[in-house]
This record gives C-alpha cells, sequence and structure tokens, in this order.
C-alpha cells in the first residue's frame, strides 16, 4: 500500500536534498510547497506569503491523495514546523487510511549556518531562485519552529 512521507525540518536544513534522496529510494513524487511558491509568485509576497503558502500545501495534500490512490508513494517537503502542524497533516493523511510517517532532518548549527551563507551566495549571485535568507526571515521563521519530540518522528536523517 502506498504510503506518505512527510519532511520536517529547519530551513536550509537539507529537506530538499533528503527528499531527492529518498525518492528514488522509495520511488516517491515529491511535492514541494517551495516549488510551486518560486515558480508562480514574487518571492517577495510579504504579508500574503503565509497565505498564499497555506493554500500551495492545502493544494498539495489534495495532489498527494490523488497519487497516493494511483498507487505511488508521496513525499511532502516543506518543513512541518508546528508540532500542531504535524499531528495535523498525519491526521489528514491517517483519517483517509493512508499510512503517514515523519521524517525529522536534523542539522548541527555549524552546517546548518554554512547552508544558509551558501544559499544566500547561490542566490545573491543569481544561481538560485530560493529564498534569501536574511536575518529577520531566519528570526521569523525559527520563532515557528518547534523541535519535533521523538513520538512524532518515525525516522530521523541526521545531515
Amino acid at each position: 500500500m502506498a504510503y506518505a512521507i512527510l519532511i520536517c525540518g529547519k530551513i536550509c536544513s537539507g529537506k530538499s536534498t533528503y527528499a531527492n534522496e529518498l525518492s528514488r529510494k522509495e520511488r516517491a513524487v515529491i511535492l514541494s510547497a517551495d516549488e510551486i511558491m518560486l515558480s508562480f509568485f514574487d518571492p517577495y509576497l510579504g504579508d500574503q506569503h503565509d497565505i498564499i503558502a497555506a493554500k500551495v500545501e492545502a493544494y498539495l495534500k489534495k495532489k498527494a491523495t490523488q497519487i497516493l490512490d494511483a498507487g505511488a508513494n508521496v513525499i511532502l517537503d516543506w518543513g512541518f514546523w508546528s508540532k500542531a502542524g504535524r499531528r495535523e497533516n498525519r491526521a489528514f493523511f491517517e483519517d483517509k487510511g493512508y499510512e503517514c510517517r515523519m521524517h525529522y532532518v536534523d542539522i548541527s548549527d555549524e552546517t546548518w549556518r554554512r547552508n544558509i551563507d551558501s544559499r544566500n551566495a547561490q542566490v545573491l549571485a543569481g544561481r538560485s531562485d530560493a529564498y534569501l535568507v536574511d536575518d529577520g526571515l531566519l528570526e521569523k521563521l525559527m520563532s515557528r519552529f518547534e523541535t519535533p519530540s521523538e513520538d512524532e518522528i518515525d525516522v530521523v536523517w541526521r545531515y
């Protein structure tokens, strides 16, 4: 039976890299909120960002159920930063009869900082369309991140 994998982790922790590796191993389709957001919307949406991101995530959950119904595994790559969000999303899939696995990408502070600096250099050089992670954005996002407890996580991937 097909199953959903939810990738939890901080911004720039390596979630997308991990999702790409995992997709080959698990024969899974990746659904990335950032991929849609950066493809269709200006990266500087201001106050509208969270509203649009929530709509994108709701759409991707519907798509995920279609993929699961077709018999393929699916990976949702968008962070799942809050405990309540993780619980809500796991329940969404389990209530529909799908198995749901939560994978946490854990990263040392030193490696995380290097990832942020590397991403920012790529963005500033015009070689990446990812979000620039300035101090204001980092502070905003980290105020929302709740490190998952062991009972929430099925797999931990340490970077």
